[in-house]
């Protein structure tokens, strides 16, 4: 799922490229992607986007008299600028919707067959606030907010910098880097943080989210972001299970549950400790590996 570096360059993008734009046609080629009846979604045709907003994980294009068309990507939802003439490149199984500008088309996609994205048109400020889950901003809290979020129940790190009614944005791959540079367990609860320990994954959030919106904000540059994904080179941890930790060259492990998997370095984080992955462990029994030191034996 696209996160807040990844939301805020797409904003940035759409910024450039539809602000001041009307709406010339919008075509919802899936029967599902749209959520909503009222307002009618014919209602922003003809209308000129005047701002272009993040809500969470949300994208919220604004047209006149507080209209606001709410975009949400899930897992698989990207967005794809065309210009006119310019091949669209595109299979049509992937497009959920098109919206037609003077100066180019904006695609809404999905590669995924159990179209979890969605659009949604509200109408008025009360409308668009109901869909915030709530969370703080990280980059933008104060040290003593950080805390209040992140403490608020004992949840492990993972989970709490997880949950969008903590903290704004950041989800399964960004929180495996914040972890990483933070050098924490994922499995670690929120209440048992040292002081210490809380100022570096403060410290840590902050960092590593400006870091990749940086990262990513130079790879667009004044284009449209066309390769987003969870998994990049230069990640530390996040999707490179087995591979090298790039500060002691440990392999990086992981713990998988549902559809996710979480990644981090054993030695970096939990002292060498290998956290029990429920699949593996319950596979292995006794001979599941306690420590770094055993798994390389």
């Amino acid at each position: 799922m696209p996160e807040l570096p990844d939301v805020v360059v797409y904003i940035e993008a759409l910024k450039r490229h539809i602000v001041g734009q009307p709406l010339t046609r919008l075509h919802l080629l899936s029967p599902f992607v749209l959520r909503s009846v009222d307002p009618p979604i014919d209602a922003i045709t003809g209308q000129t986007v005047v701002d272009v907003r993040r809500v969470g994980k949300r994208i919220v294009l604004v047209f006149p008299g507080e209209l606001f068309l709410v975009l949400h990507l899930m897992i698989a939802g990207r967005l794809r600028w065309r210009a006119p003439g310019q091949k669209v490149g595109l299979g049509p199984k992937l497009i959920l919707a098109s919206f037609e500008f003077p100066n180019g088309t904006l695609f809404f996609t999905e590669a995924s067959s159990k179209k979890r994205a969605s659009i949604q048109l509200v109408r008025g400020e009360a409308a668009l606030h109901a869909l915030d889950p709530g969370g703080i901003e990280p980059i933008d809290a104060t040290l003593e907010a950080f805390h209040d979020a992140l403490t608020r129940e004992n949840h492990t790190v993972k989970r709490a910098l997880t949950d969008p009614h903590l903290f704004s944005g950041i989800g399964n791959a960004y929180s495996d880097e914040i972890l990483h540079a933070a050098r924490l367990s994922p499995l670690k609860l929120t209440r048992s943080l040292t002081d210490a320990e809380f100022l570096r994954l403060y410290e840590a959030t902050r960092a590593t989210l400006l870091l990749w919106t940086d990262r990513l904000r130079r790879d667009v540059n004044e284009g449209f972001p066309e390769k987003v994904t969870a998994f990049r080179d230069e990640m530390a941890v996040h999707g490179r299970f087995k591979q090298p930790c790039p500060v002691c060259g440990s392999p990086v492990q992981r713990i998988v549950y549902a559809d996710n998997e979480c990644n981090y370095c054993a030695t970096c984080q939990t002292g060498g400790r290998l956290l029990a992955d429920r699949s593996l462990s319950r596979l292995l029994k006794d001979d599941w590996p306690r420590s770094i030191d055993e798994l390389n034996q």
